[in-house]
């Protein structure tokens, strides 16, 4: 019994530590993948708590599969409804992300460019995880989701060389 005890916290703590170690690598590897291509700190620290998050619910189904508490059929059948659930809820939120992912990594749009689209044009003051901002001649803040920036055409003003460059390498 005791053995049996020990073995089954030691796969606990394997689960954990092991895992933990997983997602720091992915975590950092991340960061300074945002931080390259000029992502704002505030950006890289969403993503960064939200794959901590990812890390937690990993390590507690770890637990609770090594630990018989969740069988793999119900654990599997339960995880794909929660999946599922999330993914129905937070749909537009995750195309806001992805399209914000998308313009960094395309450095399509900078903080400090001019930019117009909708009939607004403005200065980029923020690029976030689901919201660019944009300030305007007249100084008001206009705010837009990313999926909308990246669907619709935009003129970038002040980025044509940069632009000309990428596109001819």
């Amino acid at each position: 019994m005791v053995q049996v005890t020990i073995d089954l916290l030691l796969q606990i703590a394997g689960i954990v530590v092991g895992s933990w170690l997983v997602a720091e690598v992915v975590i950092r590897v991340t960061a300074r993948a945002l931080r390259s291509v000029g992502a704002s700190p505030y950006l890289t620290r969403s993503i960064r708590d939200g794959l901590t998050i990812v890390w937690i619910i990993f390590a507690v189904s770890g637990t609770l599969l090594v630990t018989g508490v969740a069988s793999e059929f119900s654990f599997l059948t339960v995880s794909g409804i929660v999946g599922l659930t999330v993914s129905l809820a937070l749909q537009s939120t995750l195309s806001n992300v992805i399209a914000g992912l998308l313009l960094l990594t395309d450095r399509v749009i900078r903080i400090g460019d001019v930019i117009s689209f909708s009939s607004v044009k403005g200065t980029v003051v923020r690029i976030g995880l689901r919201s660019t901002w944009l300030k305007t001649e007249s100084g008001e803040i206009v705010v837009t989701s990313n999926s909308n920036l990246a669907s619709g055409p935009f003129v970038n003003y002040s980025a044509a060389q940069r632009l000309e460059r990428r596109l001819r390498a």
